[in-house]
Parts: structure tokens; C-alpha cells; sequence
């Protein structure tokens, strides 16, 4: 039996690791090499095939990782994925890393370097450019990892869920996240619990977490929190294997609320709860639980009722 790419099932993985200069290529290349992965950056396409079938006798059952992006000699986004995928022996795949331009110009004036393709240029033409250019490439991936909002600690925990073993179920995710942080890059599929009453404005309540059961408690006495939880639990059974049977790797469902930090958290945990119940395996993360509460942050627009439906004094209509 084969797989999708018509190569037999067991062999080590050979993954390219490309995508946007800036983007994280070097952080991901050290992760993966603390997990076991053979890796090399920026090799010349040329020396592709012999970096993965010579000289590495000792080390064939190893998994192979690949750094390229437009410094790389030979790099071509219209002729490296057939390349990649015609290589014998392996199971070829594509990570294209992405992130947005505004952070790519912050990271770039931190580090005081130059984008490769603007040398006399403000970095942000560069930017431009590298991202028309790998576009093909972007869309030929088997996967994207957007890292604009991805702290070192929270990438490196992403790229051992996707390549820390053998991988005998594809990943799921169930995830929290705060609005007012930006929505989740990184999620499939989003629900926004904004509707339910907010604990941040109960005293008792705004130093916990929705991994507190106070917070559970009081999240889950709003009439619409049962009903909802039942529906978005039965539609996420219905569609995760829907996903897999697509070919679907990774899936991550996340949960969004004003601050990220109690009813997000909450609907994140019970929600893992019940698809474990139903025999999946999600993993849980939470990309804002550690920031502080704030009532400048849930006092926005649209974001916080209390117990009785009236918005708290001091916010906004």
C-alpha cells in the first residue's frame, strides 16, 4: 500500500522548511534538530540529493529536515516542489512559514538586518516581493505555519505536536485566544464566545482563569453557555473526520473571547473534555492565559455585559 505521493509507507520524513525570510526558518530548523531531525539551512538545491541519500549510512531511519528560501542558490518555487517530491526513499513534505509584514518590518528593525531582496531598499519592498514570489510555493505546502504572534516557547511546543514522533493520527488542537490580541492565525475553525457573561467583571473572578471551576461555574449558569457548547460539540464531530478524510494533518479549533482569559479558556477545556469523551485526542493550548487582566482591554466595544445584562461603568456604548 501507498500513500497520496506514491511512496511506500515507513520511510524517514524529508521536510522542507520555507516560507517567508524573517518568518522563523532558523528557530524551526534548531527545534527539529533538538527533536532528532537531521537538519541543514540554506542548502544550494543542487546538493538536495546527495545531502539525503550520501553519507548518511549511520543515520537512514533519521528524519530529514531542509532550510531554503530565496537566499538559497537554485531556489525556484516553480520547479522545487516536483524536485522535492521526486526524491526516492523518503516521504517528502513542505513547511511554508508565514508571517504577517508588520511584525516580519519589527523583526527586521530589531535585528538591524537587511531583507535579501531589498539590500538598498526599505524592508518592507522586500517583503512585498518575497511574498509574491513564494506565493506558488505557499499553496504547494502540506502545511502553513503562520509565527506573527508565536512567542519561542509556543513554537516550539507547535513543532513537537506536528513532528515530535511518528505521527499515527493526524494533530487536533483546541485552543483559546483573546480578541483584543488579535484573532488565532494559526485556528481552522473559530467560535466567538463574546456573548456570554464576562467573569472579568466579578471581582472574585478576574484574578482566576477559565481553568479555575469558579470560572467554569459561572461561565456555564448563562442559559445560552449548555446549548451552545452541545451544538458546536456535535458539529465538530461531525466535521473533524470530514477533515481527516480530506487529507486534512492538522486541525485547530479555537475558542476566542475579549481579554483570552476566562470564558475562551473555559469553552477550551470543557470542549477538549468532550471530544476526549467522544474519542478523539485534541491538545490544549491557550496563547494569552498568562497576560494580565485588564478592564482597559474588556471594557472594547462590544465585549463585556455583566451578570444582568448591563455593560460595566466606565465602558464604551
Amino acid at each position: 500500500m501507498t500513500n497520496d505521493g506514491g511512496k511506500p509507507p515507513g520511510l524517514p520524513r524529508l521536510l522542507l522548511v520555507t516560507g517567508m525570510s524573517g518568518a522563523g526558518k532558523s528557530s524551526v530548523l534548531d527545534a527539529l534538530e533538538d527533536m532528532g531531525w537531521d537538519c541543514v539551512d540554506n542548502l544550494p538545491v543542487t546538493l538536495l540529493q546527495a545531502f539525503v541519500h550520501g553519507e548518511r549510512a549511520a543515520r537512514q531511519t533519521m528524519p530529514i529536515a531542509v532550510g531554503m528560501d530565496v537566499r538559497s542558490r537554485g531556489f525556484d518555487v516553480a520547479t522545487l516542489p516536483a524536485l522535492l517530491r521526486g526524491i526516492d526513499g523518503v516521504t517528502p513534505e513542505i513547511l511554508y512559514l508565514d508571517c504577517a509584514g508588520t511584525e516580519l518590518i519589527r523583526r527586521y528593525g530589531e535585528t538591524r538586518r537587511r531583507h535579501p531582496l531589498a539590500p538598498d531598499r526599505p524592508a518592507e519592498d522586500g517583503i512585498a516581493r518575497e511574498r509574491e514570489m513564494t506565493a506558488p510555493l505557499r499553496l504547494a505546502a502540506d502545511a502553513v505555519l503562520d509565527t506573527t504572534d508565536l512567542k519561542p516557547t509556543d513554537l516550539r511546543d507547535e513543532l513537537r505536536r506536528r513532528y515530535g514522533g511518528d505521527r499515527d493520527e493526524p494533530v487536533l488542537t483546541v485552543a483559546s485566544f483573546g480578541f483584543a490580541r488579535g484573532i488565532s492565525r494559526t485556528a481552522d475553525l473559530v467560535f466567538d464566545m463574546r456573548f456570554i457573561d464576562n467573569p472579568h467583571w466579578v471581582d472574585e473572578l478576574r484574578p482566576l482563569t477559565g481553568q479555575d471551576i469558579a470560572v467554569q461555574d459561572y461561565v456555564a449558569a448563562d442559559p445560552a453557555w449548555g446549548a451552545t457548547m452541545e451544538r458546536v460539540e456535535a458539529l465538530l464531530a461531525d466535521l473533524i473526520p470530514r477533515y481527516w478524510a480530506a487529507g486534512k494533518t492538522y486541525l485547530t479549533v479555537a475558542f476566542g473571547c475579549t481579554g483570552g482569559r476566562h470564558r475562551s479558556v473555559a469553552a477550551a477545556v470543557e470542549m477538549a473534555q468532550r471530544l476526549r469523551a467522544r474519542g478523539f485526542s485534541p491538545m490544549i493550548r491557550h496563547r494569552d492565559l498568562a497576560t494580565p487582566p485588564s478592564d482597559t482591554i474588556e471594557e472594547q466595544r462590544g465585549s463585556a455585559t455583566d451578570r444582568r445584562g448591563n455593560r460595566p461603568a466606565g465602558a464604551s456604548d
